[in-house]
């Protein structure tokens, strides 16, 4: 088997390696992982390890959160050589994030949990914070030796670092093992049957809060076990650091303390946590409630609910804020209510907003953040904290000295698989005005507890792309536009989301559209299934007129190319139905052939 993935390794497709997004016209969400391994067995048993073989392999997972096919693979050789399912494998780019998720679950199903470890604790883990603030129960118990743990009435859950990888040798009384490996991440397996049903809520943790170990560290566990000696490429490791967070503190116009992620919900978890851990310092037992738009990107309206979900005094807040809502009327009508009472508010939107990039006139929303309140007795409201995903257009200056929420206690975010990296890793970032500056310092915190920071290797992938992100959003832009006005003059019957030529005056230059194909039916019911097969008719079309820069898949901001993707069966995956959006979200880059695109729609258009 070994001399198998030896050959894999020497002849796996460099998209593996090299990929965040996953095309879902080869993707079945509720098999990923299994329908990959399936096809990989398949490979196994019939010793075919052709280059051609592996790239015609179904797509493992999303991103590179919940996994990827060289996470996979490590998966799958390590279950092997355990005895184990490979479902019962899990990779994590954190150290400490699998131990979280075994506490998290046991939290909700009211069990015990017994922590046992040889040695040290790793670095990150803070016990004290993970009792007080995210409300885990567990004991902590030093052994000598593995073999030497007694039984206990919950989950044993033991932590190696030894860093040996390979056949772990675990007592059948120990229901998780943790293995971690420095500088690399860490591997969880699950013991026995009964524990099977962890497996989804844990892969659900690395998922929402978290990454899996990333492509090159996979492939790092894989040689080493393999025999070979691995090369770690990142090199000025603290050079890159300092670049990266030089650039987007100039990219931000920010001079506060800049963090860096190892994905996007990464951050948010510590922005989340780092929060709240100020909420109950600050105002120890009052209400914390987390403000969401109802129809956000999917990851963010299910990691602020199940944070929610942990924590007593924790509750999500609907906010309607696309469409015929007006984000900024939303917002007034939520936060007098809040202050009514007397709750602490986190607002966390997006500006422009997805998908139908709508931009709240920031004036009024900043008199709104502003407006002193009183509670129901009579005091002063609690000021809220604004959480700003900046993904869609992370180069407008909102927090800076005299910029339009600077007097407001700001955070601003980015994905950075989108423009931050241009699609070559996952990294995020966050950064704060000066009135979020003890925040921030609490959100770093968090950031080290969860072992989320980026890796060395994405803060060297950030240091070569974010130079030219600015000139890459605007020739992006450009394209984005002469699009838009392309489809408006061959299909005037098109609803299209689109910044308007005054917002991008004022800097707002999205490279992403959501695009309302004209429908027909008696019913409304039949008007929305005529749409969504319209949807799917266009993107199969473009994907497969130009296979080579048309994808069907959730990026943005990527170096070429054209993203399409429908948000209600990708990013709002666990948004609410009724407020999902079945329309056809459509991303550009600065290098395509725009000629092409236009020529496809045209044909599209002539064939409705």
């Amino acid at each position: 088997m070994l001399n198998y993935i030896k050959d894999v390794l020497k002849n796996m497709p460099t998209d593996w390696l090299n990929l965040t997004t996953h095309r879902l016209d080869i993707y079945d969400e509720k098999r990923a992982k299994l329908q990959f391994l399936e096809q990989f067995e398949a490979l196994f048993n019939a010793n075919n390890s052709k280059s051609s073989a592996l790239s015609e392999l179904p797509t493992a997972y999303d991103y590179i959160r919940l996994g990827h096919p060289i996470s996979s693979v490590l998966e799958w050789t390590i279950a092997r050589l355990n005895n184990l399912d490979s479902k019962n494998v899990i990779s994590f780019s954190s150290a400490t994030i699998p131990i979280f998720a075994v506490l998290r679950k046991n939290l909700l199903d009211n069990k015990n949990t017994q922590i046992t470890y040889t040695g040290e604790l790793p670095s990150s883990f803070d016990a004290e914070i993970l009792r007080s603030v995210y409300g885990y129960k567990f004991e902590l118990k030093q052994v000598d030796r593995i073999d030497t743990v007694s039984e206990f009435n919950g989950s044993i859950l033991f932590i190696s670092e030894k860093n040996q990888i390979g056949h772990f040798d675990i007592p059948s009384n120990i229901d998780f093992f943790v293995s971690i490996q420095a500088h690399l991440g860490s591997i969880l397996l699950i013991n026995d049957k009964k524990n099977e049903n962890y497996i989804s809520e844990i892969q659900h943790v690395r998922r929402r809060e978290t990454i899996a170990m990333t492509p090159v560290n996979s492939l790092a566990a894989l040689k080493t076990l393999i025999g070979e000696s691995f090369v770690d490429k990142a090199d000025n490791v603290e050079a890159n650091k300092a670049l990266v967070l030089a650039s987007i503190s100039q990219i931000t116009d920010t001079d506060t303390k800049v963090l860096v992620g190892s994905s996007g919900l990464s951050v948010q978890y510590a922005i989340m946590m780092g929060l709240i851990h100020d909420a109950q310092e600050q105002h120890q037992g009052k209400a914390i409630k987390i403000i969401v738009p109802t129809n956000c990107y999917g990851g963010t309206n299910d990691q602020a609910r199940r944070v929610a979900a942990c924590i007593d005094n924790v509750e999500v807040v609907d906010l309607a804020v696309d469409g015929d809502n007006d984000m900024v009327q939303s917002i007034e009508t939520v936060l007098a209510k809040m202050a009514h009472e007397d709750a602490i508010p986190y607002i966390i939107a997006e500006i422009p907003t997805n998908p139908r990039v709508e931009v709240p006139d920031l004036l009024e929303l900043k008199k709104t953040l502003s407006k002193v309140r009183q509670t129901a007795t009579g005091k002063t409201a609690i000021d809220p904290v604004f959480i700003l995903d900046q993904t869609f257009c992370p180069n407008i200056h909102f927090l800076g000295e005299g910029e339009i929420l600077s007097t407001i206690r700001t955070i601003s975010y980015a994905s950075g698989s989108k423009f931050p990296s241009g699609g070559k890793c996952t990294a995020g970032y966050c950064v704060g005005n000066k009135k979020t500056e003890s925040l921030m310092e609490k959100i770093a915190l968090h950031l080290q507890v969860c072992d989320n920071e980026a890796t060395n290797l994405q803060y060297e992938i950030l240091a070569k792309q974010l130079p030219s992100m600015k000139q890459r959003i605007h020739d992006a832009y450009k394209n984005t536009r002469e699009f838009v006005t392309f489809i408006k003059g061959a299909l005037p019957d098109a609803k299209i989301n689109f910044v308007s030529e005054e917002l991008a005056k004022e800097g707002f230059t999205p490279s992403v559209f959501s695009l309302d194909l004209p429908t027909q039916g008696d019913s409304a019911e039949e008007k929305e299934i005529y749409k969504r097969a319209l949807n799917h008719k266009l993107i199969n079309l473009m994907i497969t007129k130009i296979p080579k820069e048309s994808k069907y898949c959730v990026s943005y901001g990527q170096l070429k190319g054209c993203y399409w993707t429908i948000p209600a069966t990708s990013t709002q995956g666990t948004t609410k139905e009724g407020d999902k959006d079945y329309i056809a979200r459509v991303a550009l880059s600065p290098n395509m052939d725009l000629e092409l695109h236009k020529k496809v729609f045209l044909d599209f258009v002539e064939n409705m």
